[in-house]
């Protein structure tokens, strides 16, 4: 079981992995050892998650998430099977945690009613400025 926050647990049986070639450093071992793991969790079924984690959840994930809503994280930064299998679940506990987190409610700020006319006065201004530069034109003469 991977605690995520005192009320969230993710059990073991919904996280799959699966080890693959990796391709980077380590000689001949590239070659020959599937060092490289991809976490696969579904988050569309889970039921650890509720609605709400898991359209933020969505929306963190961006490409990582399938269209069947399941979450998959590839590690190869080390050598060693473990130490990706460790990374892969740091990764996906950091990125179910930024989901957890509720996106703080942007306040609508209004401008002071000085700023306002202070504007409206400059456009008048400069609308005064252009029209002394059109040519005069003389219909009388």
């Amino acid at each position: 079981m991977i605690q995520i926050t005192p009320d969230l647990v993710i059990p073991d049986d919904e996280i799959h992995f699966k080890f693959v070639r990796s391709s980077g450093p380590g000689g001949q071992n590239v070659n020959k050892v599937a060092t490289a793991v991809q976490l696969r969790f579904d988050a569309a079924h889970s039921p650890s998650l509720d609605d709400i984690l898991r359209a933020r959840l969505q929306k963190l994930a961006g490409n990582r998430m399938t269209g069947d809503g399941i979450l998959i994280i590839e590690a190869s930064r080390f050598r060693t099977q473990e130490q990706n299998r460790k990374d892969a679940v740091e990764r996906f506990v950091k990125l179910i945690l930024e989901a957890v987190k509720e996106p703080k409610v942007r306040k609508r700020s209004r401008l002071p009613l000085t700023v306002r006319r202070r504007r409206q006065e400059a456009k008048r201004h400069r609308s005064e400025i252009k029209k002394w530069r059109r040519p005069v034109s003389f219909d009388g003469a």
